[in-house]
């Protein structure tokens, strides 16, 4: 039986709200541990200076799906996205093991995509036919930059031949591949911004994600800040990026993201379209709904005091409930990623609230030229696109701040 959409309150603010049906559902599992952590990186990543306690976490992470169970039962799972950190200094068979403890456990449907990050080191890479055997039908790779100086820059430690070797190994035992890039780089020309997109571009992965670089709080490019380029060369790298990639064939969908016709990462859209997610792992953050709102759970994120509450059946720190007021800024935040945006409905279907509790702001970001004139769609336009803050601040609760 369907829910009742909530109206504005009578004070001008929406209530508690309710939600006509529970959306898509997907699974994220985190690997906090890395190499060397990178100096622009703000993930919950810790370096693996004595190697990674694979068994112990793998216990932990299916105590942690176990106690979870109760909140998501009986709903289908549409995806998988083991992220990190660097998941590929796992093993195949940890690997194998925590997806055969994910569909003992849940309903992982038919055809589910299962993505794994990997970074293209050689030693990685020779694990990319045992990753595929073992159900992962998605790799993601951390390239970031064709160029040995960036790399060098960026702390990575692969070179630029194991990059493009890395691709071609991946290529031969996954059809669907993404590759990370980032542009803006400390003392990057425009012309090797557009060298790196190109080259990426030619290798023919399927999907590709070209991030700006930004400088991150408690991150060593925080602290230290390297030469970047100033907004104007950015904007053109920026442009440049649209541009190279348009002309391969990549459709822009979103911010940072550029797929071929039908490749576009379903796990990703499921967040930008406010679907649920349930995160097991060290500093996983969850988003789940149940008919009376949406709430946010999240675990510790020292790998230690993980392993310590998996074990003890505390994986999950408090959950916190949305409030209503919230509820308007967070879905815009996901949904106005999307070039297209999303049916105008969904905001009801996924928050549970009355369009029109948010029309001042809707009006507002129209009259200012950042979302398209359209009752069907909530779509940003070429203008909000550009100056997505802007757009989003609209949307926050009188008197926040994106900054404070």
């Amino acid at each position: 039986m369907a829910r009742r959409v909530v109206p504005i309150a009578a004070a001008g603010r929406p209530r508690p709200a309710t939600l006509p049906a529970l959306p898509t559902l997907s699974l994220y599992v985190h690997v906090p541990w890395c190499l060397r952590k990178c100096p622009y990186c703000d993930f919950n990543s810790h370096e693996a200076r004595d190697g990674i306690p694979e068994q112990a976490y793998l216990a932990a992470l299916i105590a942690d799906l176990e106690q979870s169970l109760p909140a998501v039962w009986g709903r289908p799972v549409t995806s998988v996205f083991i992220g990190g950190g660097t998941p590929s200094l796992m093993s195949a068979e940890t690997v194998d093991a925590l997806l055969a403890a994910v569909r003992a456990r849940l309903t992982l449907l038919p055809g589910a995509e299962i993505t794994l990050e990997a970074n293209p080191g050689t030693a990685e890479a020779g694990r990319f036919a045992d990753y595929r055997s073992a159900g992962v039908n998605r790799l993601s790779l951390g390239v970031q930059s064709f160029n040995p100086r960036h790399l060098a820059a960026l702390g990575r430690i692969h070179d630029a031949g194991e990059a493009r070797r890395a691709v071609e190994l991946a290529l031969e035992h996954f059809d669907n591949v993404n590759l990370d890039l980032m542009y803006a780089l400390p003392g990057q020309t425009l012309e090797e911004a557009r060298a790196d997109i190109r080259e990426a571009a030619a290798l023919g992965t399927p999907h590709l994600s070209a991030y700006h670089l930004t400088l991150e709080p408690n991150t060593a490019f925080h602290r230290a800040p390297p030469p970047l380029p100033d907004a104007d060369l950015a904007a053109r790298m920026q442009d440049a990026v649209e541009e190279t990639l348009a002309w391969h064939g990549y459709g822009h969908y979103e911010v940072s993201a550029f797929a071929r016709p039908g490749e576009e990462c379903r796990h990703n859209l499921n967040y930008w379209l406010f679907g649920d997610y349930l995160g097991i792992g060290a500093g996983a953050h969850g988003k789940l709904s149940t008919p009376d709102g949406i709430r946010r759970e999240s675990r510790p994120r020292q790998p230690r005091a993980y392993l310590r509450a998996a074990e003890s059946g505390q994986a999950a720190e408090a959950a916190q409930a949305v409030a209503a007021a919230d509820l308007p800024f967070e879905f815009m935040m996901n949904a106005l990623r999307l070039t297209a945006g999303v049916p105008a409905r969904l905001f009801s279907e996924r928050t549970g609230l009355a369009l029109a509790a948010i029309a001042p702001q809707l009006a507002a970001a129209r009259a200012r030229g950042l979302l398209e004139e359209s009752a069907e769609r909530l779509a940003p336009s070429a203008l909000g696109r550009r100056f997505l803050n802007d757009l989003l601040q609209l949307f926050l609760p009188d008197g926040r701040s994106m900054h404070s």
